[in-house]
């Protein structure tokens, strides 16, 4: 019902009715703002990726051919998007200087002292220093609790590859974390 539902108002938004698109954005912006929250810790960051996101499926709304449910055709615009703004992120701060860095390494004892929520920071501090791709294929996997053919389907990577990736992902982790002190 909820498919038929978004399917008809895709339908009118794409005759122009800004009511139908507003209805469609109000149903899925949680879904999408908990998408791009996990690709974004900074609130107006996250709004500007959303509203990416957003203007995206505005843009392209002709291209919806109800082949698929509509959820499905917005996630996989969601996540490229934030795919495009992780690449983006990256570029930026490889020129950002070693002590702008939110986490510095600490020593083993410090480490075993953590608390569930500063290790869950460390773990955020880490994966933001991964490969775009590899925090997505993280983001998706690990987070998302995504299968590996949910995550081809949302990034037209092959089953194959989004393996590949999840292990390069993984190691790369590992590598950053032991790098810092982190690692167990």
């Amino acid at each position: 019902m909820r498919e038929q539902d978004d399917e008809r108002l895709v339908r009118s938004a794409v005759a122009g009715d800004d009511v139908a698109f507003a209805e469609l954005v109000s149903r899925h912006k949680r879904r999408v703002f908990r998408l791009a929250a996990r690709f974004t810790r900074m609130e107006h960051e996250l709004d500007d990726l959303c509203q990416d996101i957003f203007l995206k499926i505005y843009e392209n709304l002709k291209q919806f051919r109800g082949d698929a449910p509509f959820e499905h055709w917005l996630s996989r615009i969601a996540v490229r998007t934030c795919y495009d703004a992780l690449r983006k992120q990256r570029h930026e701060r490889r020129h950002q200087s070693l002590d702008d860095l939110p986490c510095e390494p600490r020593d083993k004892r410090i480490d075993e002292q953590l608390s569930a929520a500063e290790a869950q920071s460390v773990v955020l501090w880490a994966v933001a220093r991964l490969k775009p791709e590899e925090r997505l294929v993280i983001t998706l996997m690990e987070l998302e609790e995504k299968s590996v053919k949910e995550i081809a389907g949302l990034t037209g990577w092959s089953e194959v590859n989004v393996k590949v990736r999840a292990w390069r992902a993984r190691k790369a982790l590992k590598r950053i974390l032991e790098e810092a002190g982190h690692e167990r």
